[in-house]
């Protein structure tokens, strides 16, 4: 059971849940009206931790700095919304969040903060609750305000595909390419070539044929690599504004008291 003294460590602790899960920062501590005991905690969840969920205190455990719960994540997130600024609970929010725990609720309270011959795992007892700045703590008051965190998440922006596919066009090249062709000569009788002229019969018929040649164009193809292709990405970094909405506790003094210049609780 966390006693009195504890609650202070537990301001701003990291709250996680049953699996081990972090769920967010203690923002107050809520006391028994009648007992004085840690009752409830307000833990900040959502983005930026915009927003305050009630977990019950009876079975949590502290320990290095952090406050185990015996609650899931989604369940405390879920829990009913309650006006933390408030700084009481009312019997009917009290039951409300009792149920949503499944924990019994009843008015007859205990020095344990639990109902009277019961224990945690069985059923809370609770009033109303109180913040830890009451009287019941010291004689200060804590002023507190909320301060904005601003990061970053990756998000999926679009997907960028590589695809390769076949297109058939038509190439004309020049070839050279020689014919042979028959021509006729004719040369006059000469001492050189009478012997060849006169070597065959005085009148006959004859026949001489020569073969012709001529060169046709042969096509051939073959598959040649001719660069690689790929995807590749590149990041840019720039500037966005978000605004986001905070609230602040002032704090004044009414009566005969002195207030120190530049007191930023009255701001």
């Amino acid at each position: 059971m966390i006693s009195q003294e504890q609650v202070r460590d537990l301001m701003g602790a990291t709250l996680v849940d049953s699996s081990g899960t972090k769920v967010g920062k203690v923002g107050q501590i809520y006391l028994d009206d009648e007992t004085g005991q840690p009752e409830w905690a307000t833990v900040n969840t959502g983005m930026f931790g915009n927003s305050e969920s009630f977990v019950p205190l009876a079975e949590a455990n502290p320990a290095g700095g952090e406050l185990r719960v015996p609650y899931a994540k989604d369940q405390i997130k879920d829990a009913p919304n309650v006006d933390a600024d408030s700084g009481r609970l009312d019997q009917s929010e009290e039951a409300e969040l009792y149920r949503h725990y499944g924990l019994n609720y009843s008015e007859s309270r205990s020095d344990s903060g639990l109902p009277s011959g019961t224990s945690g795992d069985v059923g809370h007892d609770r009033g109303e609750g109180q913040d830890t700045s009451g009287p019941n703590t010291d004689d200060a008051m804590t002023r507190s305000e909320e301060r904005v965190r601003a990061g970053t998440e990756n998000v999926t922006a679009g997907k960028a595909r590589l695809r390769k596919w076949v297109e058939t066009e038509e190439q004309q090249i020049s070839v050279p390419v020689t014919k042979e062709k028959a021509r006729l000569e004719t040369e006059p009788i000469t001492d050189a070539n009478r012997g060849e002229a006169l070597s065959g019969a005085d009148i006959s018929e004859e026949e001489h044929e020569i073969t012709l040649n001529e060169e046709r164009p042969v096509v051939a193809k073959e598959t040649v690599p001719v660069e690689r292709v790929k995807l590749t990405t590149d990041t840019e970094t720039s500037e966005e504004t978000v605004t986001e909405s905070v609230r602040k506790e002032r704090i004044s003094a009414d009566g005969d008291v002195d207030v120190n210049q530049g007191d930023s609780t009255r701001r």
